[in-house]
């Protein structure tokens, strides 16, 4: 079965982590570092993207809905529907405060942020 988009329903993870993400005007805007994964619905939270940094340092971590990502095969890469002011003033996380309360505080800013109809409901 595929996705509306000609995509198929299921992919790893290991082949999701490192994949570029690019922003609305086609600027790369970071990388997959992790998927963090609802144990109760067996569904993904949301994908933690990694922007800016340098070498690890000052990287900031943002819990961006999985919805929201298409993979765009020209680009080798997901594309998000985010301008770069929207991007650059989205809550930002340490990896550690995005699993902190079973990640629950970070996906519902993300969702809320982002205006994405929770899945959990």
């Amino acid at each position: 079965m595929t996705t509306p988009s000609g995509h198929t329903e299921a992919i790893a993870a290991s082949r999701v982590i490192g994949t570029s993400v690019y922003n609305t005007e086609g600027r790369s805007i970071g990388s997959v570092e992790d998927v963090m994964l609802d144990k109760m619905s067996n569904g993904i939270m949301f994908a933690v993207i990694g922007f800016g940094g340098f070498l690890g340092m000052g990287e900031k971590y943002h819990a961006v809905p999985w919805a929201t990502l298409d993979y765009d095969k020209e680009r080798g890469g997901y594309v998000v529907p985010f301008t770069k002011e929207q991007l650059q003033a989205a809550p930002a996380y340490s990896i550690k405060e995005l699993t902190g309360a079973d990640g629950e505080a970070a996906r519902d800013a993300s969702f809320d942020y982002y205006q994405v109809t929770p899945y959990w409901h």
